[in-house]
This record gives C-alpha cells, structure tokens and sequence, in this order.
C-alpha cells in the first residue's frame, strides 16, 4: 500500500525526563524505544512549550503557543473552536483521525460557562461513554481516561473496558471515592497486566490500524499513554524490575541555589513559607521538594519510575509490531516524545512545575519515516512540540494556517543536519500571584525572564550543562544578558499569529 500522504502515529508518554531510553541510558531497559531509536532519528534538543500537561497538550493538535491558544496552565479548557490539526487533516486530506489514552484538554472541574468534558461530573457518567465516542478537538474518534495509576479520577472509555473484559471489581485496585484501594499504598499496584491501561491503549490502537489498513484509510492517530505521571504505581514484576542501589540517583549539589531566584532555595527547607506565592500549589507539584522523602523511598520511587518506563515500552513495542504485521510500516511516521520532562530528585526537585531546567522542558522526541527519515543518527537541530502539528500538515499536503506558529520541521526531519528554528520559547504561568516566567534557549545559552521581578537565570549549557551556576548576576555576562534578553523580545513578538494574509498594496 503507498498513499501519497504518510499514514501519522504518534505515540507520546506522560512526564517523561528526557534522558531515560536504555538505547542512551544503559540503566534503562527500552527494547522497542531502542528499535524506534535504530530505525530513525532522535532530536536531542527537543523541548515541550510548558512544563504542564493541558497548555502543551493543546500545543500540539493547535500547533500555537498556551499564552496563544488560551489553555495557559493546569485546569484551563482548550476552547472547542480552536483550529486543530486533527479537523484540518480530515477536511483538508482525507485523513481518518483518532485519539487513544489521555486527552487532558479540560479541567477536572467545570463552569456553566467553561463546562468540561473531561471533568469530575462526567467522568463515571459511564451511561454517557457508552455512546461518546467523538468528535473531540478534531478526532473523529476519541477513547479516553484521565487517571494515572490508581486515582479515583479513573472512569470514561476505560473502565468501561475493564467491564467488558470481565473485570467487574476493577473499583478494587482504584482510590475513593470510585474504588477501595488504599491511597497509601506505593510502589506495587495490585491490578493485573491484563486489564492494566497500557494494555488497553494498545490494543485499542492496533484494533484501529487494522480497521484502517483494511479500509485502506490515511490516517492520525494519537496513542497517549498516561505513564511514567506519578503516583509511582505498577504491577509487578515491573515494580521489582530495577534495583534501587544499582541506580544513578539524581540528587541537589550543595550550594547550587545560591545565585538562584528566592522561591528555588524555599523548596529545600523543611517548612518552607511561600506565602509570597500564594494561591494553588506555589506554582503546581514541583515546589515540594524532596527533602521529606527518606534516603529509601527516594531510591526505590526512581526504580519504581523506571519500571513505568519498561512496562510502557512494553507496549509501545505491540503497536510497532502491529504497524509490521500490517504492512504499514513503510508508509507510516511514528513519532516518539512526551508532554514535559520529570524530576526525580534533580536539582532536589520532584515532579514539575515552575521551573525551566532541562529536566523538565526538554523531552524524548524520536521520529521513524523509512526511506524519509535517516535511521540511526541523533540530532541535535531544535525540535518543540509545538511543531508537530504544522509539521504533519506539510507531510499531508495541507496548507499550514497562518494562526499557527509552530515551525514546519519536514525538511528537517529529511535531513537532521540542517535546522528550520535558532532558538525555544517555554512559557509557565500557573496563578495570578505565583510564578510566571519563560525562557528562551538558543543552541547555547539560555535565559529565563519572571514577570514583574529583576531576578532571572541565564545558563551556558555548553560549559555547564547541568545548570548549577546561574550567571544573572554576574557582571561579566552582562552584555550577553542583554544581547539574550533583546533575542528573547524578537522571539516573543515574532510568534504573533497572522490570521489574514497580504494579499494587494493598500
């Protein structure tokens, strides 16, 4: 089968650091990670547009900035008339279009204005999901779940699935108020392989590809898979699969928030105050540090992580083997990334939030197009997510909308040398009174900007690529300051959407 236009897979995890596929961290076991590696290209300098899971996620079926397309933080709702590649890729090709596993475009909670498919009131409105199957944000087709792990948030397309697969007591192995598991619980969750969610987002995705090649469809299809996200939970044997004591831990470097803003210091204190970053959180998960975690769970939370990673691999690997077994792989792009790095112990950070290190904007982002895409080179020519959709576009022979400001990377993906973007912009802004910074990263240096604060952080990723001295406030980089501060302006006002073209002289 040879359509003129590529069948589209992507494949994305949840809160995935950058730096854990086994084919370039031996510590990690990734069989079919590490064959997507071989067979195609893998971006190293690829970057997330937030930190957070709704503002990229949106980013990437909008191919537009969160500050542009209005889901800008945690528990915003990405309007349903935003344009999306999905709608485009339909109406303007033909495209077959479906999304499996995590959507996360609408808060848990909801307005009479903003109401949210994807909040509380609907999710175990499971008469609703029996009949709902899209359209959805330009997916003709969408099954969905919101949980990670064992949270009580289970419920939509998938659990309906655990029912039909006879698992009538799946509300065992989930938390109240919809199941009796015990929230305390770490590390090994009960709940069998077989009616885990990993395995029904793969078998869903490949009862899809079948329907599709045996229509001989072109198509785009999202397999979304909610793990490595915490809480640290999976079956075993994937929860005994690494050894804590064997592993790297990633740990603070004593003195390295000396030169950093106030609130990074506050997240090492025992009882921190930040009241000065009042509202939800201090800004999401990644203001509580790790400091309350002993030495041991610390330790085994990593090896817990890894597992995550293992097991989905696991899976990734059946939709790969299905992609073969079809006769599909030739005429298919696979894209491997996730939505935003993770820390687990970096810098004495875990989780996410308001900050811009490299563990946290940059992602895992390889891309498998045979005869296309060259197999087995690493890059390091700029990818962000937010390229993706005006990407796909091209691939499609669609014409990519001016109110898309991502960056058409096809020829880069053809030829990894040669590079379509200079430079990153990352946004994170989660309350009126919290944190609210970007950054803006070139193939060197990198320089973050607080609104409404002179302090700042500016990093040479060259000579210090785990970003322990922030050069802000010394004097020597002044004139580099500003010359990154006058790039980062150009950059800001460069990614203006242009709705309506020129089209005569007055």
């Amino acid at each position: 089968m040879n359509h003129k236009k590529p069948n589209i897979l992507l494949i994305t995890s949840d809160q995935q650091h950058w730096n854990t596929i086994g084919a370039f961290n031996k510590e990690l076991h990734t069989p079919n990670l590490d064959r997507l590696v071989r067979e195609g290209t893998t971006f190293d300098r690829a970057y997330c547009p937030n930190p957070t899971c709704t503002p990229t996620r949106a980013s990437i079926v909008t191919g537009m900035y969160p500050s542009q397309h209005g889901a800008w933080t945690l528990g915003t709702k990405l309007l349903e008339d935003r344009e999306t590649v999905g709608e485009l890729l339909s109406s303007g090709a033909g495209y077959k279009t479906a999304l499996i596993g995590k959507a996360h475009f609408q808060p848990i909670g909801s307005t009479e204005q903003y109401s949210s498919l994807e909040g509380r009131e609907k999710l175990h409105d499971f008469e609703f999901w029996k009949s709902f199957t899209g359209p959805y944000y330009g997916f003709e087709r969408a099954e969905m779940l919101r949980n990670h792990t064992n949270e009580w948030l289970v419920g939509q397309h998938y659990a309906l699935w655990m029912e039909e697969k006879g698992c009538k007591n799946w509300r065992d192995y989930f938390t109240p108020p919809i199941g009796t598991m015990d929230a305390n619980e770490q590390f090994s969750w009960p709940i069998p392989e077989k009616y885990h969610y990993n395995t029904w987002i793969a078998e869903r995705t490949n009862d899809l590809l079948e329907q599709y090649q045996q229509a001989d469809d072109a198509f785009f299809l999202w397999a979304s898979f909610p793990d490595p996200h915490p809480p640290y939970l999976v079956p075993e044997p994937w929860a005994s699969m690494y050894e804590p004591k064997k592993l790297t831990i990633p740990s603070l470097i004593p003195g390295e928030h000396d030169s950093n803003p106030p609130h990074f210091g506050k997240t090492q204190e025992p009882e921190p105050d930040f009241s000065d970053y009042k509202e939800t959180g201090f800004g999401i998960h990644g203001y509580h540090s790790h400091v309350k975690l002993t030495e041991e769970e610390h330790k085994k939370s990593v090896a817990v992580y890894y597992g995550m990673i293992s097991f989905m691999d696991k899976y990734i690997g059946s939709i790969l083997d299905k992609l073969e077994e079809l006769g599909l792989k030739e005429d298919t792009i696979v894209i491997f990334t996730t939505d935003h790095g993770h820390f687990f112990g970096h810098h004495g950070l875990q989780a996410k939030g308001g900050f811009h290190y490299e563990d946290l904007i940059r992602v895992p982002f390889i891309v498998r197009y045979p005869g296309e895409v060259p197999a087995g080179k690493v890059s390091d020519s700029m990818q962000s997510l937010v390229d993706l959709a005006p990407t796909f576009l091209s691939y499609a022979g669609v014409t990519v909308p001016p109110t898309m400001t991502g960056v058409n990377q096809t020829q880069v993906w053809k030829d990894p040398q040669s590079k379509a973007r200079d430079h990153i912009i990352c946004e994170f802004h989660h309350e009126p009174n919290t944190i609210h910074q970007k950054t803006y990263v070139d193939s060197r240096y990198k320089i973050t900007v607080y609104y409404n604060q002179t302090y700042g952080e500016l990093f040479d990723l060259e000579e210090d690529p785990g970003e322990l001295r922030n050069l802000w406030h010394e004097e020597r980089y002044k004139e580099l300051k500003l010359e990154l501060l006058m790039k980062y302006i150009w950059a800001e006002l460069g990614k203006e959407p242009m709705p309506m073209p020129r089209v005569s002289h007055a």
